[in-house]
């Protein structure tokens, strides 16, 4: 039977869980309250379109295959870094935004290059942002179920 190794496009189900147990995404939730992506995820193995523990855990496994991985840091998001956490004060937001804790923003850098940050924290004055990925700092458990080798 085929496996998945390095160079191989291949479409994968899982769950992604917190050392909780809650459940941070799922490609096939059915009733669940989590949030849902469509369909399975598909990526080429070794190729660094996922998580290094995540792309790890695929390679050699064969079709209707499951598995339960722990991921470390390390291996997932990486640690927090709060150098990536900054206060913008709020006149250099765009004029007539209401900045809201949770909403997402991009931000262009003077070289043309943008990336997503969350706000954190509102006051009359600042707003504070974090570009650090939400699940940096953190142990992810998955479930995955290797559906299709192309």
């Amino acid at each position: 039977m085929a496996q998945a190794k390095k160079g191989d496009r291949v479409k994968v189900h899982y769950t992604g869980k917190l050392e909780d147990g809650s459940v941070f995404d799922s490609s096939e939730c059915g009733d669940s309250d989590c949030d849902c992506s469509s369909g399975p995820l598909e990526f080429t193995v070794g190729a660094g379109e996922v998580i290094p523990g995540f792309d790890q855990a695929v390679e050699g496994m064969s079709i209707d295959e499951t598995r339960s991985v722990h991921i470390p840091v390390e291996e997932a998001y990486g640690e927090r870094v709060e150098e990536m956490v900054a206060q913008v004060p709020r006149s250099e937001l765009p004029a007539g935004m209401l900045p809201e804790v949770g909403q997402h923003l991009e931000v262009t850098q003077e070289d043309g290059n943008a990336f997503q940050v969350v706000i954190t924290e509102v006051t009359d004055d600042q707003v504070t942002i974090d570009a650090n990925h939400p699940l940096a700092g953190r142990d992810l458990n998955f479930d995955i179920r290797l559906v299709e080798i192309g």
